[in-house]
């Protein structure tokens, strides 16, 4: 895709995001500045005597108010996953007008009994938004068929009213209903004792169905849940408690309408604890890889799902190629309890199956916590198979660069006896021949012939001379002998700078002796050239199944660790297993330490 492409379109969506949260905040401070204008009006057009208390219309208002807030604040925690729930909370601010609106539109005949057949709508609402909790939408028959009665009677309700109903004087004072078909009063009092007598057993259920399933429920079920199963039991309690006094002929009082106002107000509050709890839970995964980042064998990561989610009914069962089944950690298969659980498939990225969970049905549509787990198990094993591929790797390096140092150690030895028993062993041949010549030289007076001997004789002895000491370094002979108590002494003895050896070593492997000799070899010609130094140090410590060789001088210090000298010197001591320091700082001398497994 083009850059100007990608960009427009990033533009597009952020663009598209903005005028979402713009609708939603229009929508929200709409509803609340409506209920508050239609409510105040109320207020103010009811008659004295029929005027409510000022403290009832406040908590009114307040109950309008919380369920426009708790829709804006699904809308900001789930975004597009808030389903129906806070669309109907935003509605239920405009359904909660008609209580205070009727004697607004009393003098109406033909506008009040509209506003009095929707008097009652906001309970459909409010039964809607429990329904769809806490998800934000109907997840099953029971949930639907619910949904769809208190609609019907609802519909229902509203052609009765606009049919049957007449102004009560203790309700309102209004004109006569301008679609009445009857003068009659019963019909209408049967129709609301019907609407009531169906809508109040509907609303027990719904409150009954909804806290045997939070008893019931395992740990995330009840987390779930939340505090909504109270919320709604407080709520249809003091429903049966209005109900109650209307059949009785009273009315409740001014504490006990209030105290039903806020159980509504608390419905809306108890959703949103529940949406923000079950995001607590997603974020729960990020526990999750906390505990199993540094890998974990298949028992310890079911055991940590658990701990997480707080769910000891979970199960993880893994793919098992051989067999081809799930089994857990303790090898049951997974079909013993596939019964009545939602299952969580989990498969690579190439679609090859890795595991799966059994979990409660509770969890099946928090799909976003069910897709953070199948990341979090899927990230678990990759990470666990990419450790076990560097741990492999970098075996191998070891392995590898431990040949390569034995190798060259066999090579130098090779090398050292293929010059002392080829090219060497001739020269010395070719001297003593030389030297048989001269020793004959008096026989033929020759001047010129003795002096070309002498001096052949010369040549031959500084060749052999470079050569002992070429081959002395490529494998000192004192080391092959006696070890690094024999073979130090003699190198710090070649050192310009006087060096005082400290060794209390044996014998050691020779791949340690011969790294570690070559390493003080090249500090004390670094002492000898860079370090300005009138006195250095060797010492050579065995302890702790290591070899330690520390060369300190008093010099200038300030010796470049990433120059060619110290580079060799670490790659060669690397390349045995150990490690390699250097510190150096200006004024006050230079320290190098190798350190050997011995």
């Amino acid at each position: 895709m083009p850059e100007g492409s990608a960009t427009s379109g990033t533009l597009a969506v952020r663009t598209v995001a903005v005028r979402t949260v713009a609708v939603r905040t229009v929508a929200v401070v709409a509803a609340i500045a409506l209920n508050a204008a239609m409510q105040v009006s109320g207020f103010l057009a009811a008659p004295a005597y029929l005027r409510p208390d000022p403290t009832w219309v406040t908590v009114h208002l307040f109950v309008a108010v919380v369920f426009a807030l708790c829709a804006g604040a699904i809308w900001s925690t789930r975004g597009a996953r808030a389903g129906i729930a806070a669309l109907l909370m935003v509605v239920f601010p405009v359904a909660w007008i008609p209580q205070t609106f009727l004697n607004v539109v009393s003098s109406y005949g033909a506008v009040w009994p509209i506003v009095a057949g929707v008097e009652l709508s906001w309970t459909v609402v409010l039964m809607l938004i429990v329904l769809s909790y806490p998800f934000g939408m109907f997840s099953g028959r029971f949930d639907r068929f619910v949904a769809v009665a208190m609609i019907v009677l609802s519909a229902a309700f509203f052609v009765a009213t606009l049919l049957l109903r007449q102004p009560e004087a203790d309700d309102c004072i209004c004109v006569p209903n301008a679609y009445a078909i009857t003068d009659d009063p019963v019909p209408w009092a049967i129709a609301d004792l019907i609407y009531r007598g169906i809508g109040i057993p509907v609303v027990i259920v719904v409150s009954a169905r909804l806290l045997l399933q939070w008893v019931r429920g395992s740990v995330p079920a009840r987390a779930v849940a939340f505090i909504m199963p109270a919320a709604l039991l407080s709520w249809t309690i003091m429903l049966v408690v209005i109900q109650a006094f209307r059949l009785a002929g009273t009315s409740a009082d001014i504490v006990i309408d209030t105290v039903a106002l806020f159980t509504v107000a608390s419905i809306p509050i108890a959703y949103v604890a529940g949406v923000i709890h079950a995001r607590n839970m997603r974020v729960r995964v990020a526990d999750l890889m906390r505990i199993t980042r540094e890998g974990a064998d298949r028992g310890q990561w079911a055991e940590a799902l658990k701990t997480v989610l707080g769910d000891e009914s979970m199960r993880v069962y893994w793919w098992d190629e051989s067999s081809g089944r799930y089994a857990d950690a303790a090898g049951e298969t997974a079909e013993a309890h596939a019964a009545g659980e939602g299952t969580l498939a989990i498969t690579s990225r190439e679609g090859a199956p890795i595991a799966v969970i059994l979990h409660d049905k509770v969890l099946t549509q928090n799909t976003r916590l069910l897709d953070g787990i199948s990341s979090a198990l899927r990230l678990t094993i990759d990470n666990s198979r990419l450790r076990a591929e560097v741990e492999r790797t970098l075996e191998h390096v070891r392995q590898s660069r431990q040949r390569i140092a034995e190798s060259a150690v066999t090579a130098r030895k090779g090398l050292e006896r293929d010059l002392h028993d080829g090219a060497q062993q001739r020269l010395v041949t070719l001297a003593i021949t030389l030297r048989s010549v001269a020793e004959r030289r008096n026989i033929v007076a020759d001047p010129q012939l003795e002096a070309e001997v002498e001096s052949a004789i010369e040549q031959l002895g500084d060749a052999l001379a470079e050569l002992r000491q070429l081959a002395h370094g490529i494998h000192p002979s004192l080391l092959s002998q006696g070890g690094l108590a024999m073979a130090l002494p003699e190198l710090a003895g070649r050192c310009p700078v006087p060096v005082e050896v400290v060794s209390d070593v044996g014998r050691l492997p020779e791949i340690v002796e011969v790294t570690a000799y070559f390493v003080a070899s090249e500090a004390l010609a670094n002492v000898a050239k860079h370090a300005h130094a009138s006195r250095a140090w060797l010492r050579i410590a065995h302890g702790d199944g290591q070899l330690v060789v520390t060369i300190r001088d008093n010099g200038a210090g300030g010796a470049d660790a990433t120059g060619s000298g110290m580079t060799g010197m670490a790659d060669r001591v690397e390349a045995a297993g150990g490690t390699f320091e250097v510190e150096s700082p200006r004024g006050a001398g230079t320290t190098v330490i190798a350190r050997l497994p011995a």
